[in-house]
Parts: C-alpha cells; structure tokens; sequence
C-alpha cells in the first residue's frame, strides 16, 4: 500500500510541475512576430491565414491527443510497475492473452489516425488550393543564396546574401536570419512562389507564414501565401544543401501598397498593365520630338514659300 502511495504522489508532482511549467511560459518571454523568440517553446505567431489553421490543427486537435495519450501511457506504466512487481506477485500469472484488450488497442489507434486525417486533409487542401494569385515571385535556391524574379511586374533575378555580422548588428537585425536583398511583397496579397533551384535541393520554410517547400532542380514546386500584417519576417533554407546550408536565410518584407509599387518601380519594373518607367520616359521623349517636328515644319513651308 505505501508504494502506491508513493507512486500516486509522484505522479501528482509530475502533474503539478508540468502544470507550473506551462502557466510560467509566457513570462519568460514575449513572443516576437517574424522570428524564433529566445526561449520561447511553442510555434512562431501565425502572420497567414494558412498558419492560423496550423495553429488551430496544432493546438486544439494534436496537442490534446498527445496529451491524453502521453498521461494514458504514462499511466498503464506505473500502475503496471508498482501493481505486478516481483513482491507483489511472487508467482507470475498464467495467462498471456485477452482478445478483448487487444482489439481495444488495434481499433482505438485506427480511429484516432481517421480523426487526425479529417482535419489534416482539410488542411492540406487549403495549402493546395491557390486563390487567384495576386503576383508571382519565382524563387530559385543556390549553393548557397537565394534569387527571386517577379515576372509579372518586369523585375529581373536579383540575389539575395546573407547580411554580414557586423551590418546586422549595426541595423539591429537578427545575424544569419537578415538578408541583404530581401522579397518584397504587399500586404494582404495572393503571393504565388515558383521554387525550384540550380544545383542540389533546398528547401524554403518560414514559420510565420507556414511555409516548407522543397527546391528541386529540374522541377518547379508551387506554394502561396497571404501576409496578414506589414513587417518583417524571417526563415531559412530547412534542406541540408552543403557545406554553407545554414549560410541561407530567406528575409521577406511585407509592406503597403505603395510601398511595394515604389519597390518595384526603384527595381525598373511596373505594376501590370502600367508601363515600365523606362519606357514612359522613352515615349515622352519620342512625343517631344514629333511635336517639335510639327511645329518646325510649317516655319520651314512658309521660308520656302517666301523665297
């Protein structure tokens, strides 16, 4: 009877403690948005719509289950230990089998998997059903950088280096995660991103926005994303690449509508439908010309006239 005791009391400590450890989470330390939080231990804010259903998935049907069962395990095992040990049971029992207990644990996991599928699926489905895209970025990975090309807008590959230790912490951004040429992209836009890559596979994953896409020479994979707020959000390539894989942060910049069609037009390109810059100036300067021209050639009629 004591040992039980000592095992009820051990498994409420356990319990309690496991408790203390969750409640004083958060004042260990405030969550940053974009970026891993120094001893934080649970996901990065969501900053997408698709990361919110991640975290709804994560949160309210994996953990619980994990959960359960974890304490359920947890449970089976110490009763067993301190329930059929050697002095409690000098003689071992004859049997070996129940039917029953052994369908219970074939069809209770069977069932637990087809519940976690409903909603994994579901999941699954929003990440491939694309709304109508708002832009394109092609990204391409590197031994051992990032290029990015917006077809749609006329902005050609630029690359994009890890930022050197001494200019982030010049600019107070995190080191190995800033970027030198970030993606830039517009606020509560459809983005589409073609990723492939020229060499080896890479992998583009950004916890805020759920993404995880492998790069894959010879072949073009598809995600999307819908930044719900401006700012500043890291990842990095999450594919082991070579010798400089951790040597590849993917920085993108979410800001304004205008802010972006600034970018862009600072970048030589145009927002679709809109000429290029270039070439706005190049037919402002053809105009001029043939308005010069026309109002030239009646004064060189009428000196010809005159003569």
């Amino acid at each position: 009877m004591g040992m039980g005791k000592r095992a009820r009391a051990f498994i409420a400590s356990a319990i309690l403690a496991s408790t203390a450890l969750f409640t004083a989470a958060p004042g260990w330390a405030q969550e940053l948005v974009g970026q891993p939080t120094p001893g934080g231990i649970g996901l990065q804010p969501a900053a997408s719509p698709l990361k919110v259903e991640a975290h709804i998935f994560h949160d309210a049907i994996l953990m619980p289950i994990i959960t359960v069962i974890c304490l359920l395990v947890l449970g089976l095992l110490m009763w067993i230990v301190f329930r059929y040990n050697k002095r409690r049971n000098p003689v071992p029992a004859k049997w070996s089998h129940n039917t029953t207990i052994e369908i219970i644990w074939t069809v209770v996991p069977v069932l637990i998997l087809i519940f976690i599928a409903l909603f994994s699926f579901r999941l699954l489905f929003a990440y491939h059903d694309m709304p109508e895209p708002d832009l394109t970025v092609k990204v391409t990975g590197n031994q051992w950088n990032w290029t990015y090309e917006y077809p749609d807008h006329g902005v050609g590959e630029y690359v994009s280096n890890q930022l050197p230790e001494d200019e982030a912490i010049a600019q107070g951004v995190p080191f190995r995660l800033a970027a030198d040429e970030p993606m830039v992209v517009p606020v509560g836009q459809v983005v589409q991103l073609l990723i492939t890559a020229s060499d080896v596979i890479h992998a583009v994953a950004l916890p805020a926005f759920g993404l995880k896409t492998d790069a894959i020479p010879g072949r073009v994979n598809e995600t999307w994303f819908r930044a719900d707020r401006t700012g500043v959000f890291y990842g990095q390539c999450s594919e082991l690449c070579g010798v400089d894989h951790a040597f590849m942060p993917i920085q993108i910049n979410v800001v304004t509508q205008a802010e972006f069609e600034a970018w862009v037009a600072g970048r030589g390109g145009a927002m679709p439908g809109a000429e290029p810059a270039e070439d706005a100036a190049n037919d402002a300067s053809a105009s001029e010309v043939e308005a010069t021209e026309t109002e030239v050639a009646p004064a060189a009629d009428a000196a010809e006239a005159a003569q």
